[in-house]
């Protein structure tokens, strides 16, 4: 059913009793230093309107870098959030958070990570394989198999703190990141509670194209592209990237371009990790892109349930589609709510539109 909230928000909701709020307790311990990366960005000048602040950072949280090892065998890298309050003699929930398809976890995860730590859940945001400092080469290489393992090896790398209760481990993605924690949830129990924001299906994307505008034979012809280029790269050739976001706008830059461009490409939520060329940071390669034709996250999501899901997107977002279509398909306990006003990227930092509060009670309730 649909509910209007005093919020301004619109529920959709099976199965999940929102009564009850988020109770956690803690008491002292000694905080992490805070890191020099950490210090950079907060001097730095922010695109603050309309509420973006992607670079937030709390003085009741503290945050350690830290890097686990995949199944593969690969190192992925994290940020691991910690309230500065938090009793390590007592086990506590915990919640990976997962970046935008094609960013870093300086963008949005960190953010997300860090709210959710100040409501006091220990936290860890991740850089998928083969983007930001974790491992996997080439760079920018698409594998939806390998990105869903990083949510499971991060469930074993918190499961393995003293101060983490292993049996109370939920998922935050964003705009990617939320199909690829599904994918992780249908074959990891162990995800307790899932949550997406402005969440992109990947496989629906790059098979059918937003509200299903690409043709079959659209399709084959993008196919037969990358089959190509795979023979060009075999015989020593350079390695291509497309799509991602643009580096300059023009007259002709579409809306969906320009709303990402104004994240990506601005001081609001620009950040290109060493080593990594600005021109190439949120473009997959083009022989490897074709790996999202086989990923199909929401099939058999009703597999999730019991385990609770909440579905976060904006009204106006371009992306809206895909949170829709996947709460359809999912079993209860399930709810979908919809920000009033908000696009797609809105809801990557801009503080007065996301819903972390009620981010947090959700969690509270499930991971209690």
């Amino acid at each position: 059913m649909t509910n209007p909230d005093q919020d301004g928000t619109t529920t959709q909701k099976t199965g999940i009793d929102r009564r009850n709020l988020l109770k956690m307790t803690g008491a002292g311990v000694a905080a992490f230093g805070a890191m020099s990366m950490f210090d950079t960005m907060i001097a730095r000048a922010q695109d603050m309107s309309n509420g973006a602040s992607n670079f937030y950072i709390s003085d009741r949280v503290s945050v350690q870098k830290v890097t686990f090892k995949s199944q593969y065998q690969t190192k992925v890298a994290g940020n691991l959030f910690r309230p500065k309050n938090l009793d390590q003699a007592s086990k506590h929930p915990a919640i990976i958070v997962g970046h935008p398809m094609g960013a870093v976890k300086e963008q949005s995860a960190n953010l997300y990570a860090t709210k959710m730590a100040e409501q006091g859940f220990v936290t860890m945001s991740i850089d998928l394989p083969f983007w930001g400092e974790s491992e996997g080469q080439p760079r920018n290489l698409v594998s939806p198999e390998a990105y869903a393992e990083a949510f499971s090896a991060g469930v074993d790398f918190l499961g393995s703190h003293p101060f983490v209760n292993r049996i109370n481990i939920g998922a935050i993605g964003v705009c990617g990141s939320g199909s690829f924690v599904i994918s992780a949830a249908k074959i990891d129990p162990r995800i307790k509670a899932i949550t997406t924001v402005s969440m992109y299906d990947m496989g629906a994307a790059f098979r059918d194209a937003l509200n299903k505008s690409q043709t079959v034979e659209q399709r084959k012809q993008f196919i037969a592209t990358a089959a190509e280029q795979r023979w060009a790269e075999a015989d020593g050739a350079d390695i291509q990237y497309i799509g991602g976001t643009t580096l300059q706008l023009t007259a002709n830059t579409d809306p969906i371009q320009r709303e990402f461009y104004d994240f990506y490409r601005t001081r609001r939520g620009e950040f290109t990790p060493a080593g990594v060329a600005r021109e190439t940071t949120t473009k997959p390669t083009l022989s490897s892109a074709v790996k999202f034709m086989n990923f199909y996250p929401f099939n058999d999501i009703a597999t999730i349930s019991p385990r609770p899901m909440l579905f976060i997107s904006g009204d106006q977002a371009h992306s809206k589609e895909f949170s829709q279509d996947a709460y359809n398909r999912a079993a209860e306990p399930k709810e979908l709510v919809w920000i009033k006003g908000a696009g797609h990227v809105d809801l990557y930092d801009r503080v007065d539109l996301i819903p972390f509060d009620r981010i947090a009670q959700f969690f509270g309730q499930h991971l209690a």
